[in-house]
């Protein structure tokens, strides 16, 4: 038998999204006797958890990001295609495309994770960027340091400046790793380059609807990280509801506070892809799945990562990078014994996530760390950060993004220093122009000025 009459007759798996569980789930079937197509909109695999990093100038975006390809090229089983799915037939067995070509399955993974929720009210998206893609940290980064910018000129223009405040919607992980690295890049990165302004005059603060930030960590690094924040300068603000976000400030109820830059940190909801295939699905979007990953009547798709809606002990397993990567190596191994109809398939284990514990960093050298594995701890401080460091170079993906990395934490943290701070695109901040007029006395009229120093 010839190569092409043996792939003719190998099952096909499509997989939708090369994030954490799509690509482990591909190279779990990269040995395997299937052909794999994977699709995802971008060329790049993203490591999420340093996103922020790249939004606030301490990593470039190619530290963070490597091609698919060149992640894939060694399974020659595997293709990828740079496409958008638009339409699932479950029944036809068929992913639909954008350009549309429909691809026929004999499994299908959906891995494509989640979005931006702005519970309704999507107008705030223009005004309140939130993280989930490289676009959103270079955008997010451009009105960062363009509030700078703009404060340092209006300075020399006027004799004063807007304040530079800036505000985080919702105390969770990102809204905390961004508030404590917003502090840092102020107080120790910026504060030399600057002629006109004082960068250490920045204030931070977060918004956080519930009573606490980080909500899945323990009341005593709950507490241990709001006390990291507040040494930074940053004000913790709980139990606050954002009713309304405008360019400038933001609304808590009839408390209107002004904002240079409004980050959104507060919400997430599935990928739309997991309504396509025709089921209920939570209030955020998640599809729910059974404990093999399969949606309810349908055996041959498996839904992983952030789209994925599946309680273990009582409590829905938490859409993050772990348990990602994790679903993605099951649905390829379930898929592997499937297709070789092997007896143990019949008594195939269901998914059960390992939690080896959760890492949030605040600033430099401040952190508070969950230890489940392979010991039990709750650690904070400078132990918490170098355990973050050394965990995210670990499971950074690419041998020259971890050199890269760490030359660049050395050089920032070291020297501190910071070579990627970058303004490309726009000019313009929403806001800027009516939070000075606001905040700033009316310069007095040419006329006048004239006048006063003619006498």
């Amino acid at each position: 038998m010839t190569d092409s009459q043996s792939s003719k007759s190998r099952p096909k798996v499509v997989v939708l999204g090369a994030g954490f569980a799509g690509l482990n789930a591909v190279k779990t079937l990269g040995s395997a006797h299937v052909d794999v197509t994977i699709i995802d909109r971008n060329n790049h695999h993203t490591f999420h958890p340093l996103l922020y990093q790249v939004a606030l100038a301490v990593l470039s975006p190619g530290d963070i990001a490597q091609p698919i390809r060149s992640i894939l090229s060694n399974h020659n089983n595997v293709e990828v295609l740079m496409e958008e799915a638009c339409q699932i037939d479950v029944v036809a067995q068929t992913v639909a495309l954008k350009t549309g070509i429909k691809l026929p399955y004999d499994f299908l993974i959906i891995a494509t994770g989640s979005t931006h929720s702005y519970f309704g009210k999507e107008e705030w998206a223009g005004v309140a960027p939130g993280l989930k893609t490289i676009e959103d940290a270079t955008e997010i980064r451009r009105r960062v340091l363009l509030a700078y910018e703009l404060a340092e000129r209006q300075m020399v223009e006027t004799g004063s400046h807007a304040p530079l405040k800036f505000v985080i919607i919702g105390g969770g992980p990102t809204g905390v790793e961004l508030a404590g690295a917003i502090s840092d890049i102020a107080n120790l990165y910026m504060l030399r380059d600057f002629r006109h302004i004082d960068t250490s005059s920045t204030e931070v603060c977060i918004l956080e609807g519930s009573t606490s930030i980080l909500a899945a960590y323990p009341e005593e690094l709950r507490q241990k990280a709001v006390q990291q924040l507040q040494a930074l300068g940053v004000q913790v603000r709980t139990g606050f509801h954002v009713t309304d976000v405008r360019p400038g400030y933001v609304m808590v109820g009839s408390e209107r506070i002004e904002s240079a830059c409004t980050l959104w940190a507060a919400g997430v909801q599935g990928s739309p892809l997991g309504r396509m295939l025709g089921l209920d699905v939570d209030k955020r979007g998640r599809v729910p799945v059974d404990k093999f990953l399969n949606p309810k009547g349908l055996p041959n798709v498996f839904v992983c990562g952030d789209l994925a809606y599946l309680e273990q002990d009582g409590n829905a397993i938490p859409g993050v990078a772990q348990p990602a990567m994790q679903m993605g190596v099951y649905a390829g191994r379930r898929i592997k014994h499937l297709v070789q109809a092997l007896e143990v398939v019949k008594n195939f284990p269901g998914f059960r996530y390992f939690d080896k514990g959760d890492i949030a960093t605040i600033g430099r050298k401040a952190a508070v760390a969950k230890i489940l594995w392979p010991f039990r701890a709750n650690w904070s401080g400078l132990l918490a950060w170098l355990t973050w460091m050394g965990v995210h170079i670990f499971f950074l993906i690419g041998f020259r993004n971890r050199v890269s990395v760490f030359a660049s934490w050395a050089r920032t943290y070291i020297r501190l220093r910071d070579g990627v701070r970058l303004i490309v695109g726009s000019r313009e901040l929403p806001g800027w122009d009516s939070l000075s007029k606001e905040t700033m006395p009316a310069p007095e009229p040419i006329d006048q000025a004239f006048a006063a120093e003619s006498k």
